[in-house]
C-alpha cells in the first residue's frame, strides 16, 4: 500500500483502495473526490490548526476606512483586536442592525473603534477610525486545499481522514452503495478523533475555573 504523504500519494491511494487501476476515467475523478470532501472536513472539523491570526491596518485615503478585507481563507471570526493601541483592546461584536443604530445615535463621529461586524467579505468598525490603526484578526480558517497545495498540516496529521473522505464521496459515482456504511465509519472515527484532539489540546493546558460576572444579590 503507498505511503500517504502528499496529494500525489493520496491519489495513488484511493485508486488502489478502488481496486480500479485501469479505468482512466474514474481515476480522472479522484480530484473532484478530494475537493468534497474538503468541503465536509471545512463543515465539521473543529481543531486548533484551523485558528489563523491575521493583521490588517485601517486605510485612511480609503473613502470608507471602516470597511477591512476579511483574509481569503476566512470562515469565521475568533476575535478582533486594536493591536497598535496600549493593552490591544478587543472589539466587542455587534449585528448589523446595531451598528447601524450605533452610527445614527453617535453621528458616525470619527474615533477609536470599539466595536466590528462581518459584512460579506469585511468586516466593519465603529466608530469610523480617526487613526491608520492596525487590526489584529484572529479566525477559523479554510484548511488549505490540496488543489493548489502538495501538502498540508490536516494530511500530515490525518491521512486517513483524506483517504476516507475521498474513498466516501466515490461510492456514489461508481455506484458501490455497499462500501458507503464501510467508508464512512472510517471517515467518522477519523473526524471524531481529530474534534476530541482539538478539545484535549485546547482545554488541557490547565484546570478549568467558573468565573462569575456582574453583581451578585
Amino acid at each position: 500500500m503507498t505511503e500517504i504523504v502528499d496529494y500525489p500519494s493520496l491519489q495513488t491511494a484511493v485508486t488502489e483502495y478502488l481496486a480500479r487501476d485501469q479505468d482512466t476515467t474514474l481515476i480522472a475523478r479522484i480530484p473532484s473526490f478530494v475537493q468534497l470532501a474538503e468541503a465536509k472536513f471545512n463543515r465539521q472539523l473543529f481543531v486548533r490548526q484551523m485558528e489563523s491570526r491575521a493583521i490588517a491596518v485601517v486605510n485612511l485615503t480609503s473613502s470608507e476606512p471602516e470597511f477591512i478585507a476579511l483574509p481569503s481563507d476566512f470562515q469565521s471570526m475568533r476575535r478582533v483586536r486594536l493591536s497598535s493601541v496600549t493593552g490591544k483592546p478587543a472589539l466587542e461584536f455587534r449585528s448589523g442592525l446595531q451598528m447601524d443604530e450605533f452610527r445614527f445615535r453617535s453621528a458616525d463621529v470619527v474615533a477609536q473603534p470599539y466595536y466590528f461586524t462581518v459584512f460579506g467579505n469585511e468586516i466593519e468598525l465603529a466608530p469610523t477610525p480617526d487613526q491608520a490603526y492596525t487590526i489584529e484578526m484572529v479566525y477559523r480558517a479554510n484548511i488549505p486545499p490540496l488543489a493548489t497545495n502538495t501538502t498540508n498540516w490536516l494530511l500530515t496529521l490525518a491521512p486517513d481522514l483524506y483517504l476516507y473522505g475521498a474513498l466516501l464521496e466515490s461510492a456514489p459515482y461508481i455506484k458501490e452503495d455497499a462500501r458507503i456504511q464501510t467508508w464512512g465509519l472510517g471517515f467518522t472515527s477519523a473526524m471524531n478523533d481529530l474534534n476530541n484532539l482539538g478539545l484535549t489540546s485546547t482545554f488541557n493546558a490547565g484546570p478549568m475555573t467558573v468565573r462569575i460576572s456582574g453583581q451578585v444579590i
